[in-house]
């Protein structure tokens, strides 16, 4: 599934360069649900924008491929198309494009790259309203602009929304607790172990035990100064709730 190889990636230019991830190496099968936890500034959110090939950051060496296709060598268009989604810490708003405007371009922009048949009108639309009806997204909500108005937890839900209708292969949540309250987070965490399958993995970046309680993950990582130091299953997440990071990081050092 997703396979990451020594990677290492810098942001910005000239004396501005700052390096970042120093040599993640990561594997993530089929299957799976695997967490990132770490402190702030230690690459977490730089791991799932390289993966997805957002502008700004470069790769210095390193490899990283999806189910064997080397994501470095694709656009982003060409990433999700194979089934890498982003749900990102803080969905950005796009005024003037309608959700289901929007929703239906990407996935036929994603069925056409594949090679597939446009979906029809009526056959989103049935799969819209009864996935919509399950995150608590009303018809008056699918008709407003993407984002536009929403608070932090109907983002987050509309998010969850987008991946359920395009079924990606491969998910990165990026800290998509991030505001929620305790409902809202119930809502996102049951929409996103729904899309638990044989055949699908999940990277879900956090902070916090309390996402780990609602989709519970098949390994835990720590990700700290660039690189996975230590690994284990979901009582490491444990651990860190209760002790925090500076063990594990004087542990590895």
């Amino acid at each position: 599934m997703l396979k990451i190889d020594n990677l290492t990636a810098r942001v910005g230019a000239g004396d501005e360069a700052k390096d970042i991830l120093k040599g993640l190496s990561l594997e993530v099968p089929a299957g799976e649900v695997h967490a990132i936890m770490g402190p702030n500034g230690a690459g977490k959110s730089t791991l799932s924008y390289v993966l997805t090939g957002r502008d700004g950051y470069e790769i210095t060496s390193g490899k990283a491929s999806l189910n064997g296709d080397d994501l470095f060598e694709m656009e982003p268009e060409e990433r999700a198309a194979k089934g890498m989604f982003l749900s990102f810490q803080y969905p950005v708003e796009i005024p003037g494009v309608p959700i289901l405007t929007f929703l239906r371009t990407a996935l036929n922009a994603q069925r056409k790259q594949r090679g597939e048949d446009e979906v029809s009108a009526a056959e989103f639309l049935k799969k819209s309203r009864a996935l919509a009806s399950e995150l608590k997204l009303t018809p008056d909500m699918l008709k407003r602009y993407v984002n536009v108005g929403f608070s932090g937890g109907e983002k987050k839900r509309l998010e969850v929304f987008q991946m359920m209708m395009l079924e990606p292969k491969f998910i990165v949540l990026d800290e998509t607790d991030s505001g929620l309250d305790i409902d809202a987070l119930k809502v996102v965490s049951d929409g996103v172990n729904q899309l638990r399958s044989p055949d699908r993995g999940m990277l879900v970046i956090t902070h916090y035990q309390r996402l780990l309680d609602h989709i519970q993950p098949d390994k835990v990582h720590v990700l700290a100064d660039g690189k996975i130091i230590a690994s284990g299953g979901p009582e490491l997440a444990l651990r860190l709730e209760k002790e925090g990071y500076d063990g594990v990081i004087s542990e590895a050092a």
